[in-house]
């Protein structure tokens, strides 16, 4: 076996192999799932039109957020644990307060669904995706509910949004990743030809996994740009993607009903 080989076995050996708990409460579909920053909750949305904070550990519902019209579609935690954002099918982000539920603002700009929603390193700022083919910014800290940025370069629906100390990453369905530059206000473009649904970065943030709807992962070197690797064997449209934390390894899942573990 080559050390590669070797190392990938090693790695496997790790890896959950049973289901630990089942988080159950939602009324329908459930669109995303997130740990916050220390993994000791986390959070989840979907077509009931609520949030819901677990205690994944223990399996115990600690707080249900309702606020949204429509389904919602992404949720995220501010680094502190004490706030959160959501966005969905309303066309709306809901900025709330964790302790209490109350909804502090709700964003708006968007003319169409929110598909992801993420805030900056330091909370301050609130970026999103959406059908309207933009991704827009938002100041935390300012009275206003309008964007502080529009990007509207993207050519059909923006599905996914990233964010590093300088640059916003975003995937499109019209087959490319875009990289903006905050500082240099810079936009770099890698066109992938294939509608992208789902991006993610390695955990040294210098290589970027763009999920397709060709059913394959690839992954890029986020500077350059190169084509590194292709993943492929799930037999449907890969809905999402994450690197494990400490393993050499990523994890998918799909539409087939499987979730793969790739070294």
């Amino acid at each position: 076996m080559s050390s590669s080989g070797a190392a990938a076995a090693a790695a496997a050996q790790h890896l959950p192999r049973k289901e630990a708990r089942e988080l159950a409460g939602h009324e329908g579909a459930v669109l995303a799932v997130r740990f916050n920053r220390d993994g000791n909750y986390c959070l989840s949305c979907g077509k009931d039109r609520t949030l819901r904070l677990w205690n994944p550990h223990t399996g115990a519902l600690v707080k249900t957020y309702k606020s949204h019209a429509r389904e919602v579609r992404d949720v995220h935690s501010s680094s502190d644990n004490a706030k959160l954002v959501s966005c969905g099918a309303d066309r709306q982000i809901f900025y709330w307060d964790v302790s209490t539920g109350r909804v502090i603002r709700k964003f708006r700009g968007h003319n169409s669904e929110v598909n992801s929603v993420k805030f900056n390193e330091y909370n301050a700022v609130v970026v999103s995706a959406g059908y309207d083919r933009t991704v827009r910014a938002f100041d935390c800290r300012s009275q206003s509910s309008d964007p502080i940025q529009t990007i509207d370069t993207f050519q059909d629906s923006v599905m996914s949004v990233i964010l590093t100390k300088t640059e916003i990453i975003a995937g499109s369905v019209d087959g490319t990743v875009r990289t903006f530059d905050i500082r240099m206000g810079r936009e770099t473009v890698d066109n992938l030809g294939h509608p992208v649904n789902c991006i993610s970065l390695s955990n040294d943030s210098n290589c970027l996994l763009a999920n397709c709807l060709d059913s394959t992962v690839r992954l890029l070197d986020k500077t350059t740009g190169e084509l590194l690797q292709e993943y492929k064997g799930h037999a449907c449209k890969v809905t999402s993607i994450s690197y494990h934390p400490t393993k050499a390894c990523m994890l998918t899942s799909s539409v087939d009903g499987s979730v793969r573990v790739w070294n």
